[in-house]
C-alpha cells in the first residue's frame, strides 16, 4: 500500500488535535486568563505567560505537523508540550486518561516522533521545498524526542514550582 495517504491522515489527525487544544486555550472556557490561573495553581509561573506560550505552541506545532512543514521541529513542539503536561498534570494519575492519566499525552508525543522519523511524505510542504529527506530517520528522532525533552526539562527547571501540599494535622 502507498504510504502517502496514511501518513497524511495521521499528520492531520495529530496536528489538528493539538491545534484544537491551543485554540481552546485562546477562545473557550476561561481563555488565556483562566488557563493562566490554572497554570499558576499547578506551579507554572507566571501562569498567563505560560498559558499564552502553550496555546501558541499547540496551535503552531499542530498546524505545522498537519501541513508537513518543519515536521521534525513541529514534533519537537509536541514532545516538549506533552512532556510538560505529563510532569505538571498527569504523572501522578496513572496511565488511563479517564483518571487524568498520561496515556493521551504519551500517544500524541509518540505519534509525532514517529512521523518525524518516517518523514512527512511526498504530500507535505517539506517535500515540496526539498527538506523531507534531510530531517527524518534518526535525525528526526534526535530533533523531535531529544530536542523536545531538552526544551521541556529546561522550561520545567526554570519556571516550574510545584505547589506545596497542605498538611492535615
Amino acid at each position: 500500500m502507498e504510504i502517502e495517504l496514511p501518513l497524511l491522515i495521521i499528520r492531520i489527525a495529530l496536528g489538528l488535535t493539538l491545534a484544537a487544544h491551543g485554540y481552546n486555550k485562546f477562545f473557550k472556557g476561561g481563555k488565556i486568563e483562566g488557563t493562566g490561573q490554572w497554570f499558576d495553581s499547578m506551579g507554572m509561573r507566571p501562569g498567563k505567560a505560560h498559558a499564552l506560550l502553550a496555546a501558541c505552541g499547540e496551535v503552531g506545532s499542530g498546524i505545522f505537523l498537519a501541513a508537513g512543514f518543519l515536521t521534525s521541529f513541529a514534533a519537537l513542539g509536541f514532545v516538549g508540550l506533552m512532556t510538560v503536561a505529563y510532569w505538571t498534570v498527569h504523572s501522578n494519575n496513572g496511565f488511563m486518561i479517564i483518571n487524568e492519566g498520561w496515556e493521551y499525552v504519551f500517544i500524541l508525543a509518540i505519534g509525532a516522533v514517529t512521523v518525524a522519523m518516517i518523514g512527512p511524505g511526498e504530500w507535505s510542504i517539506d517535500h515540496g521545498i526539498g527538506w523531507a529527506c534531510e530531517l527524518d530517520g534518526y535525525t528526526g528522532l534526535i530533533i523531535s524526542a531529544g530536542g523536545g525533552l531538552v526544551a521541556a526539562i529546561t522550561l520545567l527547571g526554570i519556571f516550574y514550582r510545584p505547589p506545596q501540599q497542605e498538611k492535615n494535622n
